[in-house]
């Protein structure tokens, strides 16, 4: 895990994701009440041994003492690796007792998964974020429980270059209509790129933020390919034609635009996530100084798209799943959550941890002070909503794909719709 790709871990998450594949698809096996509170158990983890084993072997250390029982094997996957090593374990029988699993992977895996409900009673899951549990459910029985996510997106703006198309620090743009014409006005007066926001990360996370359905109800085929969506585009359009959508922003590499903020090439995000300051921190100091940090944009219910949030799951073919329930309990406690939150540019799905002097502290106008203010209190509104088929990833792959080649002007907005939809449908089909 790169202190650089999270939340983009989120983002990374959304940028960072891994996850099992679904396997068999029998009953889910109950916990029973009087299964023995002991054995080993097999915990599964993400790219995580190499820079944070002296947290991770702390945690399980101090556990094995207080339960002398049972022995925790830990087993750190790279995220390259994750599908296969787990397609691999279900198919043999032979799974981790416990295994962190992107959010986006749940729906695929839960075939593969243990219903978590009686393992996880409601005192269980008081200190978690409601809005980061609810997700985690499928047909109303819980497959996951949260971990950490990359926390509230947040608005950066560069003060020198923004001020001069009458940005006004106190009124952010509350929408990305809004943030287009900020943008676009930027570039006419500076001739500095407005934004990379669209179409950015997610095409599709940007299309819920206008009120999008993505799928229809039964989650069979794309519901995108309308008059109205055709129209957004043709929007998108106008800013990238004028460069308040800067041209770099059609580049697949989404870690490395060619215009950024780091580079001195880009005036604003109006959502991203604090992963991109840290780095602006690290890369530009003198852009750095020149930020002022906003509450980002808002989805049409007034809440902040998550793109992903790591979770714990336990495989149905676990043969010790109290003891890995009872050992998940401990390590995404709000202590240990806040405990790596102080390692990791991350952020917890525990409300407790947020009550910490390191959350709740400070005050200042550093912009990484002021954007973990805007981000703590924005966890609450959180919005995490999968499309909830084994295809996710791939299906907003396609999404952003067309958008690309319609903003190259290689497709009409019709086109690449049609297109999109037609490879949602023949993957869902």
């Amino acid at each position: 895990m790169k202190r650089s790709a999270l939340a983009a871990g989120a983002l990374a998450l959304a940028l960072v994701t891994s996850g099992c594949v679904a396997g068999t698809s029998g009953g889910s096996a109950a916990v029973a009440d009087d299964q023995p509170f002991e054995g080993e158990v097999e915990f599964w983890t993400i790219n995580l041994k190499k820079n944070y084993s002296a947290y991770i072997d702390g945690l399980i250390a101090q556990y094995q003492k207080d339960h002398p029982k049972v022995r925790i094997n830990w087993v750190d996957v790279p995220g390259q690796d994750i599908a296969t090593k787990m397609l691999a374990a279900v198919a043999s029988g032979d799974v981790p007792d416990a295994v962190n699993l992107a959010s986006t992977d749940i729906g695929r895996f839960v075939p593969s998964l243990s219903s978590l409900d009686d393992a996880f009673k409601a005192a269980d899951l008081a200190d978690f974020q409601p809005n980061l549990v609810e997700p985690l459910r499928v047909s109303g029985k819980l497959y996951a429980v949260p971990w950490y996510n990359g926390g509230t997106p947040v608005g950066i703006y560069r003060k020198s270059v923004v001020a001069k198309a009458g940005f006004d620090g106190t009124a952010p743009p509350k929408t990305y209509d809004e943030a287009l014409a900020l943008a676009d006005k930027v570039y006419e007066k500076t001739k500095v790129y407005g934004t990379n926001d669209i179409p950015g990360i997610n095409t599709a996370s940007v299309l819920r933020y206008y009120g999008v359905e993505l799928l229809s109800a039964d989650k069979k085929k794309a519901a995108f390919n309308t008059p109205e969506v055709a129209a957004l585009l043709d929007r998108f359009k106008q800013s990238y034609d004028k460069h308040g959508i800067a041209p770099g922003a059609v580049s697949k590499d989404v870690r490395n635009f060619p215009q950024s903020l780091d580079n001195g090439q880009l005036a604003l995000s109006a959502s991203t996530f604090a992963a991109t300051l840290l780095n602006i921190q690290k890369n530009a100091p003198d852009v750095y100084k020149d930020l002022l940090i906003t509450e980002p944009v808002q989805t049409k219910t007034g809440g902040y798209l998550l793109l992903a949030q790591q979770t714990f799951a336990i495989p149905k073919a676990s043969k010790h799943q109290r003891a890995a329930a009872e050992f998940i309990k401990f390590f995404t406690n709000g202590a240990n959550q806040l405990a790596f939150c102080k390692l990791v540019p991350i952020y917890p799905s525990t409300i407790s941890s947020t009550k910490d002097a390191f959350f709740a502290g400070g005050g200042g106008d550093d912009p990484m002070d002021v954007a973990r203010q805007v981000i703590v209190k924005g966890l609450p509104k959180l919005e995490y909503t999968p499309l909830g088929t084994p295809k996710d990833t791939e299906l907003g792959e396609s999404l952003a794909e067309e958008v690309r080649a319609f903003l190259q002007g290689s497709k009409s907005a019709k086109e690449a719709l049609d297109a999109a939809e037609k490879e949602w449908n023949d993957a869902l089909a």
